[in-house]
């Protein structure tokens, strides 16, 4: 596999804040909320068409997030987000620890004017004892 990169241009949104709490008959669902599903939606839209395909070997993913505002922001949930819209898009085949080793080198800047996650995926050598 060669690297992969692939850049998702909207701002990052992770999927923990404001839930929806939707009532089914009788039991309660947990759903992202509309601003998450709309990001999911538009992000999933730019990968289509791309000749990314279900990754399954292990990989470091780094993914470098251009946020719109200096606010405080919580990486880990980023990256949650992400990795569940790369296997949602069939990129990645799952977001275990087997595939995603390590997300070495992810961080949080600021770009006004352009918010987006840059995203590389390395295949990694697992030497084996």
């Amino acid at each position: 596999m060669n690297n992969e990169h692939i850049t998702l241009y909207g701002r990052p949104i992770t999927k923990k804040n404001s839930p929806r709490i939707v009532k089914c008959g009788n039991y309660t669902k947990i759903l992202p909320s509309k601003q998450y599903s709309q990001y999911e939606k538009d992000c999933i839209r730019q990968i289509q068409g791309s000749k990314k395909k279900n990754i399954c070997i292990p990989v470091n993913m780094q993914c470098i997030y251009y946020m719109p505002t200096k606010h405080r922001v919580d990486l880990v949930n980023l990256l949650e987000a992400t990795c569940d819209i790369l296997v949602k898009a069939n990129v990645l085949k799952d977001d275990n620890s087997n595939i995603i080793k390590g997300h070495d080198g992810s961080r949080v800047l600021y770009d006004k004017d352009n918010p987006r996650v840059e995203i590389e995926i390395q295949e990694i050598l697992i030497n084996e004892v």
